[in-house]
């Protein structure tokens, strides 16, 4: 993993009983050391506009003096990803995300951007891309990106939101460790079940695990184990 790479990896960005970025808030602003943020609406929660999106992050952060741009109001796209001094892709749909990415021929550019020491934040969705792939987003493929391939930062897959099986429930549909299961019929990557209130802090080749609650690491072939807060081996 590059060690220029500094993530804030966020499983969610709302936590129950409490409003958007809130819990997170004081994390995030310490991390990205700026006072500019550009943030990436792509993914769309509920169909909300790339505005109303914006809208809300620059409402969550305006207390701490954060200015916060959407990406989709500059003309140069590309050319304020290299400018940036720090970049915000919010959660939403994976799949809506990724291919408009592709479509505006931003990957790479990100990659490079952050590669170089461009600070990241992502919630959910723009969490997902920092791994290999977004084939463990807990997202309906409502598109179809020209590639599952993410951003690749992570030598291993998210699955945000992660959710532990309930023994007293009545549904019968799949839980989210047999979906990781199925996934791990095919595909040999890691999966580091992220539950909400959880994210992950990189920097200096460093992963550290951040909040109260445990993270759950499926491998291929072998049973799930707990990982604890503090710095994760990969």
């Amino acid at each position: 993993m590059n060690n220029n790479f500094r993530l804030l990896v966020i499983s969610t960005s709302t936590i129950h009983g409490s409003s958007f970025l809130t819990y997170i808030k004081n994390d995030l602003v310490d991390f990205i050391q700026t006072d500019e943020l550009i943030f990436v609406p792509y993914a769309r929660p509920s169909g909300i506009s790339y505005d109303e999106y914006t809208a809300n992050v620059q409402k969550a952060l305006k207390d701490k003096g954060i200015r916060v741009k959407g990406l989709h109001t500059f003309s140069d796209q590309k050319d304020a990803i290299k400018k940036a001094k720090a970049i915000f892709i919010g959660g939403g749909n994976t799949f809506l995300l990724l291919k408009t990415l592709y479509e505006l021929d931003l990957v790479s550019e990100i990659k490079s951007a952050v590669a170089s020491g461009l600070r990241y934040v992502g919630t959910s969705a723009g969490s997902n891309l920092t791994g290999l792939t977004i084939g463990t987003t807990n997202d309906m493929p409502i598109v179809y990106p020209p590639s599952f391939e993410a951003l690749q930062f992570l030598p291993f897959n998210l699955n945000p939101h992660y959710l532990d099986p309930d023994p007293n429930s009545t549904h019968k549909g799949e839980t989210r460790e047999t979906r990781i299961q199925e996934f791990h019929q095919f595909n040999s990557q890691a999966v580091l079940g992220l539950r909400e209130g959880s994210w992950l802090h990189v920097e200096h080749g460093q992963i550290e695990l951040k909040g109260v609650l445990s993270a759950r690491l499926f491998q291929q072939g072998k049973d799930p184990i707990e990982l604890n807060p503090g710095q994760l081996q990969f």
